[in-house]
């Protein structure tokens, strides 16, 4: 599912709702979540899971082309543990 996707399903849930709203409030909730991990923060929804920022060390790489050994710089990536909930649900308990 996409962004487009997610907002007109909950757009059709709730007929009560202009679509540009629901739109806002997408884009509210995605950018907090984006914010918070740029800072650092780990982000909880329980039930569904936790977003959370891992650092990845320094290291020397490889130029898969050539061979060459090549210096990647340390950098922080996005990790997404799945909650109990929606590990159960995926799993058909």
């Amino acid at each position: 599912m996409i962004r487009s996707e997610l907002i007109q399903k909950i757009a059709d849930d709730n007929p009560h709702l202009y679509q540009r709203d629901v739109e806002r409030i997408v884009n509210t909730v995605f950018n907090e979540i984006t914010d918070a991990m740029a800072a650092g923060n780990r982000v909880e929804l329980r039930g569904f899971g936790a977003f959370s920022v891992k650092k990845r060390d320094a290291r020397m790489g490889r130029n898969p082309r050539t061979g060459e050994a090549v210096p990647v710089e340390e950098k922080h990536v996005p990790f997404f543990k799945t909650g109990k909930l929606l590990r159960d649900r995926l799993n058909g308990k």
